[in-house]
């Protein structure tokens, strides 16, 4: 690099690379840090090793230029970015070694009115854990560097837009902190950045998610009442929503990614007797996905008790939401996982035509898989599926409204 980097990123996954290379569009110099060499790798050759539209061209084009460059470990730089994963111990209880591992290794860097901000999703409080550990590390730097935490909330598939695009929250752990991380996101960002203190912004990032988790448990779970009922739900809905202040969101097999299946744990591990909705839309939600599998096992027995035979059995989609490659907390996974665990020499035919290969599973083309299977369960509503032509003879199950 031609000259040192005022900002380095920690974590370049789903949202740290992308955020490097909006940075680096914008003509200043990051050093991305992954542990991962492969990662570090890929993305010095100007390449990306995750599916995002249009990042392929900014990530290649900010190497070229030298605004980015990737390592495995950081360097002294003006600004330093938090943007690792924070998963679960046992008991889905957060873990956040992760935030301080990567805050340990900027430490020895730290110099006095630097700034330093976690965007990791992180349990209420983390961003004051992370700066005793900081001071208790470097005392001389007590109140002299500026701490904050301003969550993502973009969405995969559409991230280089809604990085620029969409409002964010900035907390720091003084006003001057607040002030300082409100200059840095200025540079990049056209949403409107809105003040607070860094445990609000924490838990406005984790009650973004959680209400979104409680509004798709109550659409799950109408879908489980409707299929007792005898009532189509994706109907139901329909009419329900044409009341001026009613809007339902659409059920599905359950709910993944890295954002709405996980963060609400994050309030109920810290406040389990207040947070009663929050872990019972969890409860609802990993219960649909179970239901599902059970669903797909009963057809199949049907289905030999009625022709004699095993049937072959198609499921359609691993990806956590349409149209996009992300598996992570996938419940379409997790139904294929359980589904196979029951197999008993029957064919399975399992699509995602959002990536190419899977280390477990062994993948169809799509309308091969539809063509060639007694049963077929959409458990991704990927546009490709919307337009395939169904025989009549074929068992359909639509857990995700594909024909609604």
């Amino acid at each position: 690099m031609s000259k040192r980097p005022s900002v380095v990123m920690i974590g370049l996954g789903y949202i740290g690379l992308p955020t490097a290379a909006l940075i680096a569009q914008n003509k200043t110099y990051v050093h991305g840090v992954d542990i991962n060499p492969s990662v570090v790798e890929t993305i010095n050759q100007g390449k990306i090793h995750i599916v995002e539209p249009e990042l392929d061209t900014a990530v290649a084009e900010a190497v070229k230029e030298g605004y980015l460059r990737a390592a495995t470990t950081p360097v002294e730089a003006n600004t330093y970015l938090i943007v690792v994963p924070t998963p679960f111990k046992a008991k889905n209880e957060p873990d956040i070694s992760f935030v301080e591992a990567a805050t340990r290794a900027v430490v020895p860097l730290l110099k006095k009115d630097d700034l330093y901000i976690i965007e990791s999703t992180s349990p209420v409080g983390t961003t004051e854990k992370m700066m005793q550990l900081i001071y208790t590390e470097r005392p001389e730097l007590d109140g002299k560097i500026n701490i904050a935490y301003c969550p993502e909330r973009v969405l995969p598939g559409n991230v280089m837009y809604e990085l620029v695009h969409n409002d964010r929250v900035i907390g720091g752990v003084n006003e001057k902190a607040t002030e300082k991380a409100l200059a840095f996101y200025k540079q990049f960002i056209k949403g409107a950045l809105h003040k607070t203190n860094a445990r609000t912004a924490e838990m406005c990032k984790l009650v973004e998610n959680a209400s979104r988790d409680v509004q798709i448990a109550f659409a799950n779970e109408l879908s489980l009442i409707c299929d007792k009922a005898d009532i189509n739900v994706w109907e139901l809905i329909d009419l329900a929503n044409k009341h001026p202040r009613v809007n339902i969101l659409q059920p599905g097999c359950g709910v993944g990614g890295h954002c709405i299946a996980v963060d609400p744990y994050f309030i109920v591990a810290e406040y389990p007797m207040e947070s009663k909705i929050i872990g019972t839309a969890r409860e609802i939600n990993n219960y649909k996905s179970f239901w599902c599998a059970e669903k797909v096992q009963t057809a199949k027995l049907e289905f030999e008790l009625k022709h004699g035979r095993k049937p072959s059995i198609a499921l359609m989609g691993l990806a956590f939401k349409p149209n996009i490659d992300d598996l992570r907390e996938s419940p379409a996974k997790y139904i294929a996982q359980k589904v196979l665990q029951n197999a008993n020499n029957e064919a399975y035919y399992i699509v995602e035509p959002n990536i190419t290969d899977h280390k477990v599973f062994k993948l169809t083309p799509y309308k091969d898989a539809a063509k060639q299977a007694d049963i077929i369960a959409f458990l991704v509503a990927h546009d490709e599926f919307k337009t395939l032509e169904i025989a009549e003879d074929k068992v359909v199950l639509d857990f995700c409204g594909v024909f609604k």
